[in-house]
């Protein structure tokens, strides 16, 4: 961060509008990874802002389209901020963009975005259909860069969908790929979905091992987005355990709500709040289960996050003796 300032201060004195387009995008990019989604934002959106008309078409030396990658890499920020409506114009702009061009690099980057950000709000089937174009075109064109973020999030979106067999073996991979290619920047990230969807299937020892190993990295790191989902999965891990561990549950669902509060991970403050009210409910705290469940469906429908509210207002309707 420090020395894409120092960049941005250079190319800012000389009027280099390309050093300037490029050293703020690679300010964006480990902001992203720190889990400071507003500051990722702020500095792709600058990008998106300035690279418009002729500018879209133009690489400044990279391997592929900047004006696509900045588009991708705030409808990451966005989805993580619950600030949907403006992450579904820019990432459907950069798919608008990429499909201008034979460029797998910038191809794969494009539809990423656009199925993270579904993802996030729940639109799983926009996700699938997004997420395995960028698989498909990350493995037709080599991509190797962003090949085990697509096949995680693939992974995990296949999980949600309810297909656990097809998830597992995406999620193992990417895992395993990121190691080997020492990808850390999001790493904890995938071992964190991967630690959910072994809960999902119901291997809880695993999930255990993972969600504990994403936390450390996580920290290790400072990324502190991956360490509120690492310690959100704890949380569930242990309220799933026989017999529950309610305290130690609790403690890590209020952890990662803190956390995901002071980041401004509106979409996770509610996914923590329907953590804490199935918690309260399970334990008889009738009063604090109904406060949190409604809570947490207040938040997804003001985001229009509709896949979790089914199960939700289920809950509360358990609570309440309807």
């Amino acid at each position: 961060m420090a020395t894409g300032q120092r960049a941005l201060t250079i190319a800012q004195a000389r009027g280099d509008f390309a050093l300037e387009m490029m050293a703020t995008f690679f300010l964006g990019l480990p902001a992203l990874s720190l889990g400071d989604y507003r500051q990722g934002a702020y500095y792709h959106r600058r990008n998106r802002e300035a690279l418009t008309d002729a500018w879209r078409q133009e690489r400044f030396g990279e391997p592929g389209l900047p004006s696509v990658f900045c588009r991708a890499y705030l409808a990451w920020s966005l989805g993580e901020l619950g600030a949907f409506g403006e992450g579904l114009a820019c990432s459907t702009e950069a798919v608008q963009i990429a499909q201008t061009v034979e460029q797998p690099f910038t191809r794969g980057h494009a539809y990423f975005g656009v199925g993270l950000l579904h993802l996030r709000q729940g639109d799983v089937q926009s996700a699938l259909a997004a997420l395995e174009q960028s698989v498909h075109i990350c493995q037709t064109g080599d991509v190797q860069l962003v090949l085990p973020w697509a096949t995680a999030l693939l992974g995990y979106g296949y999980a949600l969908n309810g297909r656990l067999s097809e998830a597992l073996p995406l999620l193992e991979q990417a895992v395993e790929q990121s190691a080997r290619m020492h990808q850390m920047a999001y790493y904890p990230l995938w071992m964190a979905h991967l630690s959910e969807v072994y809960l999902l299937a119901g291997r809880l020892e695993e999930a255990r091992q993972r969600a504990g190993q994403a936390l450390t990295l996580s920290r290790d790191y400072k990324q502190r987005g991956h360490e509120a989902y690492a310690l959100r999965l704890l949380g569930e891990i242990a309220a799933h355990g026989d017999p529950p561990e309610s305290e130690q549950a609790e403690a890590h669902y209020r952890q990662a709500l803190a956390l995901a509060e002071e980041l401004g991970m509106r979409p996770f403050q509610a996914h923590c709040h329907r953590g804490l009210g199935t918690l309260y409910a399970a334990t008889g705290q009738r009063e604090q289960a109904r406060t949190a469940l409604s809570t947490a469906i207040a938040m997804y429908r003001d985001m229009d996050m509709t896949f979790w509210l089914p199960q939700t207002e289920a809950a509360l309707a358990q609570v309440e003796g309807r």
